[in-house]
């Protein structure tokens, strides 16, 4: 073999070793790179990691104490399709975090300290087929439009929260959900939750754990499993009138009463007053 023959393969063993070793430079410290995957998984991490390749595809920070995920970082990873960030401390606001990462398709933030979901927290992420979030205590709001732009989500779980309340529409308009999550939270079964327990009742959507999704206030209702509380719901909610509707209706009784009253004591009293300028009006014609 000629000297030029011999020297290619020895160029390329050179420049794949080369491309290997600049991997490895720039995967983060503690953390582990392969092929388009960044895991650092456990590694006691206080702040989101720097020097990851920006080719990332799919960024694993799972069981740390990571507080903040920086707007700015993320966006230079313009292609993260997957995130996992259980298991850490993030939360707070939010809102425009994933601002730069519009390709991503699955998002973990189970395990953490969410407080609020709103409609700017993940708005962006028009890809977004899998959201975790649940295992949040704090997570205590979701605004009724909190996921309008994710119409492609299909697996939503926001079980063992401080939820008390979802409105219908946050789900209902979802036109791709098969999986919605929402066992072991403190549901408020009153008459304002009852469109959504009988859009459960009608959905095509799966609840896993479906034992554990029950109401948890009023006292009555507590520990009864949903949908099967609709039943009930019904009747307290559409057939009972409640103390303070009685008391609505006596006191539009009493003014529809008063009312009349005073209409017909008017209504004597300009009788009366034109009467007598009648009789005097004769007596003057009289005389």
């Amino acid at each position: 073999m000629s000297p030029s023959g011999r020297s290619q393969p020895l160029s390329l063993m050179f420049l794949l070793g080369m491309g290997m070793a600049s991997e490895r430079i720039s995967c983060p410290s503690r953390c582990s790179c392969q092929y388009l995957e960044v895991n650092c998984t456990g590694q006691q991490l206080q702040e989101f990691p720097v020097a990851i390749p920006l080719d990332t595809r799919q960024l694993i920070l799972a069981a740390n104490n990571v507080s903040y995920l920086p707007a700015v970082e993320l966006s230079f990873l313009a292609d993260l399709v997957y995130l996992d960030c259980r298991k850490n401390l993030l939360g707070g606001d939010l809102d425009f975090t994933f601002i730069g990462v519009a390709k991503l398709v699955y998002l973990d933030l189970s395990f953490n300290n969410l407080t609020q979901v709103t409609f700017s927290t993940f708005s962006h992420l028009l890809s977004l087929v899998v959201l975790k979030i649940s295992d949040n205590p704090n997570l205590v709001a979701i605004e009724k439009d909190a996921f309008a732009n994710n119409t492609w989500l299909r697996h939503l779980d926001v079980s063992r929260t401080g939820l008390t309340f979802l409105d219908t529409s946050t789900v209902q308009d979802l036109p791709n959900l098969r999986f919605l999550g929402l066992s072991d939270n403190l549901w408020h079964c009153n008459c304002s939750f009852l469109d959504f327990i009988t859009w459960m009742t009608e959905s095509n959507v799966h609840f896993p754990d479906a034992d554990n999704i029950t109401c948890y206030t009023p006292e009555g209702l507590h520990a009864l499993k949903m949908p099967a509380v609709e039943a009930q719901l019904h009747f307290n909610c559409l057939t009972q009138l409640y103390k303070k509707d009685y008391i609505f209706l006596c006191l539009v009784g009493f003014c529809i009463f008063f009312a009349g009253t005073v209409a017909a004591w008017l209504a004597g009293i300009c009788a009366v007053i034109y009467e007598v300028h009648t009789s005097k009006g004769e007596e003057e014609e009289d005389t």
